[in-house]
């Protein structure tokens, strides 16, 4: 990153290159949360990333908390992962067979979760907790599932009911094309609640599972309360359901057994995703044998996929995570976050802008609202104007956040000390522009 950081940097090649998107892909883009809709103007077009920033088409640098929305724990391009891939990209990039790779990252996964004895990867986190309710399902005899209000669980039909992050962030909750017979069986509960949720058990029609991130990502970055996760698992052993967490976002990033490790709470199913693959596509799904040994072949439930267990993102896969197991990996990037959320809520208290930051490690938010943020109601009171100010403020000084204020920010290994005093330095400039423009 160079030493000044530019303002208002010329942005025509990725205009140009956007315009040339937009005939092709549905709005332009690949994924909706991809799209500026929430903050207004058209994204930046990126050429390359290395170490924790991006350069776009024109060649501006930003310092990047995308983070490609989670994965890139140890940031852009890093030695470890190219050198693994350059040397099995020579050997293959798929074979629809076995390989020693799959089982390498089955048994490091294995190993570093509390919850999995069995694993099965497949190629997304939709596919991911798609799988576990089915399983679920299968194994329980029952039909009902529990999701929070405001949890995004990939976009699998019946799942896509009340989701945050981008469905919020477009104003589309739910998603025309689901039919009600398919979300009949998915009732809704606020995050935080445990009252709301033994509600939920105790209704007629048996519940197979509760389906929760343990921390709720994709309404911004809410920590469970204290016992919230105790209580449920508790309640679903009380009333003969699964506990399943959704660790596709904190999965080998709040921890290296992820938030079950952090809390202290085992799940019986858990999804992964993201920094499993250390930037390729790839997830899986795993948990007691009893319940993994159902899967087809060894049992009736049925699951397959072409490209799961894919070479590539195998050995990316097993190089990330023998970076996170070397010492102090978690510990510097939870300073260097809580360096962040403090500084940010100081610079916002400084310029007499409301704002709540939170973090859970290398996850960060910054809620514009005055009041706590415990759940979806509470995120959705935040003030998506000032959001969005702040959002073009910073990117005009060479900082690129998610554009929604329903997504999280990712800290990597590779923020240092130094970039997180420039990111702050841009924010204290950015909260003083919304606080202008809120006179």
């Amino acid at each position: 990153m160079t030493e000044a950081i530019q303002t208002k940097p010329k942005r025509a090649n990725s205009q140009r290159a956007f315009a040339g998107a937009t005939p092709v892909m549905p709005g332009g883009v690949n994924s909706p949360v991809r799209a500026y809709q929430a903050v207004g103007g058209e994204p930046i077009v990126i050429a390359s990333g290395s170490g924790c920033c991006v350069t776009d088409v024109d060649g501006n640098e930003y310092i990047d908390y995308v983070g490609a929305y989670g994965p890139l724990i140890l940031g852009h391009a890093p030695q470890a992962i190219t050198v693994a891939l350059t040397k099995a990209i020579a050997r293959g990039t798929a074979f629809g067979m076995p390989t020693e790779a799959e089982t390498a990252l089955a048994r490091l996964i294995v190993d570093a979760v509390p919850s999995i004895d069995v694993v099965r990867m497949v190629n997304s986190g939709t596919e991911s907790t798609m799988s576990a309710i089915r399983l679920a399902r299968a194994a329980t005899g029952r039909a009902n599932i529990i999701k929070c209000t405001g949890c995004y669980h990939g976009h699998a039909d019946s799942l896509l009911v009340q989701a945050g992050s981008g469905a919020t962030t477009l104003g589309t909750p739910s998603s025309p094309g689901v039919p009600d017979a398919v979300t009949q069986h998915t009732l809704l509960v606020p995050f935080n609640d445990v009252d709301a949720a033994q509600a939920a058990l105790e209704q007629p029609g048996d519940v197979a599972a509760m389906l929760l991130e343990p921390v709720a990502g994709n309404m911004g970055t809410i920590p469970p309360n204290e016992g919230y996760l105790d209580a449920l698992r508790d309640l679903c052993d009380k009333h003969g359901a699964l506990l399943i967490f959704d660790e596709v976002m904190t999965g080998f990033r709040v921890a290296y057994g992820g938030a079950q490790e952090l809390f202290g709470v085992t799940p019986d199913l858990t999804c992964l995703g993201k920094v499993m693959g250390g930037g390729l596509p790839c997830a899986a799904y795993g948990g007691r044998e009893d319940l993994m040994r159902q899967i087809s072949p060894d049992g009736p439930v049925y699951q397959a996929g072409t490209l799961s267990g894919n070479p590539l993102a195998m050995v990316a896969g097993r190089a990330t995570l023998d970076a996170l197991r070397e010492p102090g990996v978690y510990t510097s990037l939870a300073q260097h976050s809580k360096t962040l959320a403090q500084g940010l809520g100081a610079a916002a208290v400084q310029a007499g802008v409301p704002a709540r930051c939170t973090t859970v490690n290398s996850m960060v938010c910054c809620f514009f609202t005055s009041g706590p943020v415990q759940n979806y109601n509470d995120a959705i009171q935040c003030d998506t104007n000032a959001f969005a100010t702040f959002f073009h403020a910073m990117l005009d000084q060479g900082v690129v956040l998610p554009p929604s204020q329903f997504e999280t920010w990712f800290v990597s290994t590779e923020h240092d000390n130094l970039m997180i005093e420039r990111t702050l330095h841009a924010a204290k400039k950015a909260f003083r522009t919304v606080a202008q423009k809120q006179r």
